[in-house]
């Protein structure tokens, strides 16, 4: 049997895939559109680049993000290595240098001596062990090949970009540096609203006008329509749509924070975190938007301290792609009919940076297993990556939609923890030591 997989898209499932098959044995070819053929969001050729925020989430061990990244540490996951190297402050977060990141992991893939790596689209799905990991932005034509493949229609949802401002441009004489309730460093900036403030902001957003859907977006969505959209990337003014406090409870939140200038809590927040190493970019925390960019501008300068923003990126929308994975993948990730192909990303249905890095680790240490003659890895379901992809595996197929890591896909505990935080810990320690017993029995 050959050992040579063939792995299509080079983001971060992809490359994580293509990394942990080559570091196995088999010998990789993996293929990036980009350059030569673009997609909506993307504006450079590296591999895995980040396009929507550069914060990978909680690094906190008792969080279900923390818990998924430290499972992958302990995996030896390419892109988490990376991140480790490239971060920069973000509080108990783990957020990035997005070019950094982007530029070293392109950097090791090009440099292993097992994989090769090609830059054109690949349009049909490959011959052979293949992976598929070809994120939310398969190109139109790859789409049709998997639906040919699947022998049904693709599900959609759509997702959101935030803005980028810079940092020099926003007026700290009103806006302050702080965490919530003190802890940690103060690695946020804060834009304080009063209830007045707030009620014009949430006013002008959702009167503001959005972009016009392309025709490939345009099947029942429309901007207004909050059941196109992933429920967790909300544009921001779909979800100030569902009522005048909407925002106020949710991203804008104020709680744990005080003004210095009043020495009250605000209103109202709208927190700002850094976007790069050198702390020039900072990007609007929860503002994924699909306003026009000149609404943006005019909008969200009404936010107090960012009046002169100077917007070095809007915010924008595209479309995502996944399959129906109940009815697809095994837990391997692994395709039901055909023996040898296997999916990664958020093709599956996984949803987040890390979930995403995450599938890609299972598909590529798999596909190599396969191509070695050896015996399916599975995950237990305990551990934050097994419960990932036993969920893709085994929801119901008639309402699936994408997941990221959370404790409520892991098994219950026995006996139950009723304290949520000895919970969420109890958790992550029994995973933690699931995981060890499997590597310990590989």
């Amino acid at each position: 049997m050959s050992t040579t997989i063939t792995v299509v898209g080079g983001g971060l499932a992809g490359s994580e895939a293509a990394w942990q098959a080559a570091e196995r044995g088999a010998h990789v070819t993996l293929y990036e559109m980009r350059p030569h053929t673009m997609t909506p969001a993307h504006v450079s050729d590296r591999l895995a680049e980040l396009v929507c925020s550069n914060s990978l989430g909680s690094d906190l061990p008792d969080r279900a993000a923390g818990l998924l990244k430290a499972e992958l540490r302990h995996l030896n996951s390419l892109v988490l290595a990376c991140a480790d190297e490239t971060r920069v402050p973000a509080g108990g977060a783990l957020a990035v240098d997005r070019e950094l990141f982007a530029a070293e992991i392109t950097r090791r893939v090009e440099s292993h001596p097992s994989i090769r790596l090609v830059r054109e689209e690949v349009t049909q799905i490959p011959d052979g062990p293949a992976i598929i990991a070809t994120g939310p932005l398969t190109s139109d034509a790859l789409a049709a090949s998997l639906a040919a493949l699947t022998g049904q229609e693709h599900l959609y949802f759509y997702d959101a970009l935030a803005p980028i401002v810079a940092a020099d441009s926003i007026d700290t004489s009103v806006a302050f540096r702080a965490s919530r309730y003190g802890r940690g460093d103060a690695d946020y900036i804060n834009c304080p609203m009063t209830e007045d403030e707030y009620t014009r902001f949430v006013e002008a957003l959702v009167a503001a006008e959005c972009i016009p859907l392309h025709d490939f977006e345009r099947e029942g969505a429309a901007c207004g329509e909050p059941d196109r959209f992933f429920e967790g990337c909300l544009p921001v003014e779909v979800l100030a749509a569902r009522g005048r406090d909407a925002l106020a409870y949710g991203p804008l939140r104020p709680v744990g924070l005080t003004d210095p200038r009043t020495g009250q809590r605000p209103h109202a927040v709208v927190q700002l975190r850094q976007d790069n190493l050198a702390a020039t970019l900072y990007n609007i925390v929860g503002f994924q938007t699909n306003l026009r960019y000149g609404e943006q501008e005019r909008v969200f300068r009404l936010i107090p301290g960012l009046a002169w923003a100077e917007f070095v990126r809007h915010g924008q929308m595209h479309r995502n792609t996944f399959i129906n994975a109940p009815l697809l993948l095994d837990p391997t990730l692994g395709f039901r009919d055909r023996p040898g192909l296997f999916f990664a990303g958020q093709v599956t249905g996984v949803e987040g940076y890390v979930g995403s890095v995450g599938s890609g680790w299972v598909a590529g240490v798999n596909a190599a297993r396969f191509t070695l003659g050896q015996a399916p890895l599975i995950l237990p379901p305990t551990t934050m990556l097994g419960a990932l992809c036993h969920y893709v595996s085994h929801a119901g197929p008639e309402s699936f939609q994408p997941m990221k890591a959370n404790f409520g896909i892991l098994p219950p505990l026995s006996p139950p923890v009723r304290n949520k935080r000895q919970r969420y810990h109890a958790y992550a320690t029994r995973a933690l030591h699931h995981l060890k017993q499997v590597q310990d029995e590989r």
